[in-house]
């Protein structure tokens, strides 16, 4: 899997400000946090949907008698699909 760049920042816990201005309501109390662009995020999302969609097939099939071989072959396929880099 591709590596997602993540960026190091300080975040208030209190007011929520991230590295810059912005009116405090004097509970500020800064944590280290860490940002990822929305794009990598949504890809990870969809990705994790798409394995999770096939985890929940390989669960809940059941194959018709001497079917189990071909099935199981299917599975690998599509879960090869998924894993091997685009």
């Amino acid at each position: 899997m591709e590596e997602v760049a993540r960026i190091k920042v300080w975040r208030c816990v209190g007011c929520g400000r991230i590295d810059h201005p912005q009116p405090c309501l004097g509970i500020c109390r800064d944590a280290k946090a860490e940002l990822v662009d929305a794009v990598d995020y949504e890809a990870a999302e969809s990705r994790i949907a798409a394995l999770e969609a096939l985890l929940r097939r390989i669960a809940f099939t059941t194959p018709l008698p001497g079917e189990s071989e071909g099935a199981w072959r299917v599975f690998q396929r599509d879960a090869r699909a998924l894993l091997l880099p685009h």
